[in-house]
């Protein structure tokens, strides 16, 4: 590990696949907004668009660290794991913008509580409207209300319960579901779990490590903070990435069965 002089406080991955349309918007919000500036990774999964092209071109300073296959979510953001020498480490998406310094606001928040290991910020759609992004463990009756909320009724109602829509989330409040668009976590328990488990592929990689770092600390919605997510729920709208989800929950469900929730 590097002297605690050339120590970063603050370091970000952002695994990409053919982003070029978001990636330099993502790179300039988080150096814009950035008054301490971050060690930046960018963990390319085999992109055949101007990805990096953009990157190398317009950010230099950028840590490039290309792979010849795509490896998936968990993979990507695990090449960075055993580099880090940061204080607190982010896991970004390239759809990803920030509108303020919620790096320095975030790491400020988890300085003043040494207990929390963990932490999420509001996220925003580019309108302002709030993206109620999943934050309860997941569950078989949630995936449903994921897929079948449009019929309303019970599926509606699982639905806004797996999103906490029915509680105040105007204050900080503890999850068990932070999502991997925005993760920001203590470097060190994120290297003490094993980062992410490269089983999973793509999905529900967040929620197993929220569950690992959970067993180190809390993990909680800091609503005072937010960024702008470019979302789209790729599952609804593509056969393949819907059976890549489903897979991914089965995988969830089957290595946390009859296991307790956090370190309580």
């Amino acid at each position: 590990m590097n002297s605690s002089n050339h120590r970063e406080r603050i370091s970000v991955c952002i695994v990409t696949f053919n982003n070029e349309r978001t990636i330099s918007d993502a790179l300039e919000s988080l150096f814009a907004c950035t008054r301490q500036r971050p060690d930046v990774f960018v963990c390319d999964n085999h992109s055949t668009d101007r990805t990096l092209a953009i990157v190398r071109e317009s950010f230099p300073d950028v840590h490039i660290l290309e792979s010849p296959t795509n490896e998936g979510f968990s993979k990507g953001n695990n090449r960075v794991l055993q580099q880090l020498t940061s204080e607190y480490h982010v896991v970004m998406n390239p759809d990803i913008v920030l509108r303020d310094d919620v790096l320095q606001t975030l790491s400020d928040y988890l300085d003043e509580n040494p207990d929390i290991c963990m932490v999420m910020p509001k996220l925003l759609s580019p309108d302002g409207t709030e993206q109620f992004t999943p934050k309860r463990a997941p569950s078989f009756k949630y995936m449903l209300g994921g897929h079948l909320e449009k019929y309303g009724g019970i599926f509606k109602k699982w639905r806004d319960e797996y999103t906490m829509k029915g509680e105040d989330l105007s204050k900080p409040v503890e999850i068990y579901f932070c999502g991997g668009c925005f993760m920001f976590v203590r470097t060190e328990i994120f290297q003490k779990v094993g980062g992410f488990d490269e089983r999973y592929f793509l999905y529900n990689e967040d929620a197993d490590l929220t569950r690992k770092v959970w067993q180190h600390g809390r993990v909680v919605y800091y609503p005072n903070a937010h960024v702008v997510h470019l979302w789209e729920r790729a599952y609804k709208k593509n056969l393949k990435y819907l059976k890549i989800q489903i897979e991914s929950m089965l995988k969830y469900f089957w290595k946390w069965r009859g296991q307790p929730y956090g370190n309580r």
